[in-house]
């Protein structure tokens, strides 16, 4: 867990956080090359009660390179 993910854990009552948690998991980032889905929270970050669809540049954890991916979120 990052430090944000710990803190709001900590912070919030365990509802929320719990609701937090599993829509954060329900957000993926799509690597364009290996075509590999990774959960915004097991990349360490937080999205919660978010819209859209952002492209981020992250690295994947599949094929290792630097990708410009779309962030989804998953029915």
């Amino acid at each position: 867990m990052s430090r944000t993910q710990r803190f709001l854990v900590k912070v919030l009552p365990g509802s929320m956080a719990a609701g937090m948690e599993a829509e954060s998991r329900s957000w993926v980032l799509h690597c364009e090359p290996c075509g590999h889905d990774t959960s915004v929270w097991d990349m360490g970050g937080v999205r919660w009660k978010a819209a859209g669809n952002p492209r981020r540049r992250a690295r994947c954890s599949n094929c290792g390179s630097w990708t410009v991916g779309t962030l989804r979120r998953n029915a």
